[in-house]
C-alpha cells in the first residue's frame, strides 16, 4: 500500500516572531506545486498563530512541539489541544526524546497526551527511540516496542488513521550521526510489526513511520529508498530554507 511520505520539521526552541515569518515564507515558496507528499513544520507556541497567517493558503501543516491532555484547566505552563487548534495547528508532536530525556516525561505520561490529541481532533506524531547506551546492550527492540505499546494503549485501530509513528534514535539527534539507511530500515519494518500484533496488517501498512535523527540533504534520498521509512522528522536542518527545501524535495528511488 502506498503511503503518502511525510517531511516535517521540528524547529524547537528557535526562532523570535521575525525569524519564524521569514522561515515560514521561504519555506512556502518551496513548497509550490508539491501534492505528491506533505509537508509539517513544529514552530514554538508563541509564533503558531502568525506562521498559520503566512502558510493559511498553502497544505503545509501546522504542529505544537507538544500538547496537554485536557481542553482546559489548571495546567500551569501547559498548551491544550483546543489552543493548538485555535492558533492553526493540527497536529503535535508527543514523546520526543528530549521531552523524555530532559524533562522526564514518561511512558504513561506520553500516552496521555496522544489520547488528549487524538480526542480533540490533532494529528498526534509518537516518537519513539532508544538512547545509545540501551543501543550498545542490543536493547533497541527491546525499547522501541515498550514506547510504542505503552504510547499506544487504549487507542483503538480506526483512530491509528491520524497516528503517524517517528523512530528517533536519540544518539543521532544533533549530533551528526544518523543511523544507516539498513538500522533505520531494521527498526521501522519492526515497528510495522509491532503495530499489526497491537492492531491488524492492513491498519499497520497505512500507518506512516517517518526517521528523525540528523536527517540532511546528504542523506535524505537514501533514507527514503527504505521500504519501510516514509518520511523524515527534521531537527536543525529544518531552519534553514534551501536545506529544509531540498529535504522535502527528495529523490527516492523505491
Amino acid at each position: 500500500m502506498a503511503r503518502k511520505p511525510l517531511i516535517a520539521g521540528n524547529w524547537k526552541m528557535h526562532g523570535v516572531l521575525v525569524d519564524a515569518c521569514q522561515l515560514a515564507a521561504g519555506l512556502k515558496a518551496h513548497c509550490r506545486g508539491l501534492d505528491d507528499r506533505d509537508v509539517l513544520v513544529a514552530p514554538p507556541f508563541t509564533v503558531i498563530s502568525e506562521v498559520s497567517h503566512i502558510l493559511r493558503d498553502t497544505a503545509i501543516i501546522l504542529a505544537g512541539q507538544n500538547v496537554c491532555w485536557e481542553g482546559k484547566g489548571a495546567f500551569t505552563g501547559e498548551i491544550s489541544p483546543v489552543m493548538l487548534r485555535d492558533a492553526g495547528a493540527s497536529a503535535a508532536l508527543i514523546g520526543h526524546s528530549e521531552r523524555r530525556q530532559l524533562f522526564g516525561e514518561s511512558d504513561s505520561l506520553v500516552n496521555r497526551r496522544l489520547k488528549g490529541a487524538l480526542q480533540f481532533g490533532l494529528t498526534a506524531i509518537l516518537c519513539i527511540g532508544e538512547t545509545l547506551e540501551e543501543r550498545e546492550a542490543n536493547r533497541t527492540l527491546d525499547v522501541l516496542e515498550r514506547q510504542l505499546r505503552a504510547g499506544l494503549a487504549d487507542v483503538g485501530g480506526a483512530q491509528m488513521s491520524s497516528v503517524v509513528v517517528a523512530y528517533e534514535p536519540v544518539w543521532a539527534i544533533g549530533t551528526g550521526k544518523t543511523a544507516t539507511s539498513a538500522q533505520a530500515q531494521e527498526a521501522h519494518a519492526f515497528i510495522r510489526h509491532v503495530l499489526a500484533d497491537l492492531f491488524e496488517k492492513d491498519i499497520a501498512d497505512q500507518v506512516r513511520i517517518v526517521y528523525g535523527g540528523s536527517v540532511k540533504p546528504t542523506n535524505i534520498d537514501e533514507l527514503m529508498a527504505q521500504p519501510d521509512i516514509d518520511g523524515a522528522l527534521v531537527g536543525g536542518a529544518a531552519l534553514d530554507v534551501e536545506s529544509f527545501g531540498r529535504i522535502i524535495h527528495f529523490a527516492s528511488s523505491r
